[in-house]
């Protein structure tokens, strides 16, 4: 990939953060999904662990609560889109 992978990884990253945080502040969504995205952003933020691993970690805490019947369909579609997006990053 050359040397801007790291750049771009953590763009992507930065990117899904946005969108986890939006989820997180949105009080229509039910808190369960929303400790989810904070749990997820937590991940995220995590310095010690290589993009990859965080993305990963990320999409673990993510996935659990993806098919959760209650979740307003916009959050559905953001937590979709913040998972496609980690899944890309790559170290």
């Amino acid at each position: 990939m050359g040397a801007s992978a790291p750049v771009d990884n953590e763009a992507k990253i930065r990117f899904a953060m946005s969108i986890l945080a939006s989820i997180v502040n949105d009080t229509g969504v039910p808190r369960n999904i929303r400790r989810a995205a904070a749990n997820a952003l937590t991940y995220l933020r995590d310095m010690k662990l290589s993009p990859a691993v965080r993305a990963a970690n990320a999409i673990s805490a993510l996935d659990e609560v993806s098919q959760d019947p209650n979740m307003p369909f916009h959050a559905r579609t953001k937590i979709w889109q913040a998972i496609s997006i980690l899944e890309t990053v790559r170290d």
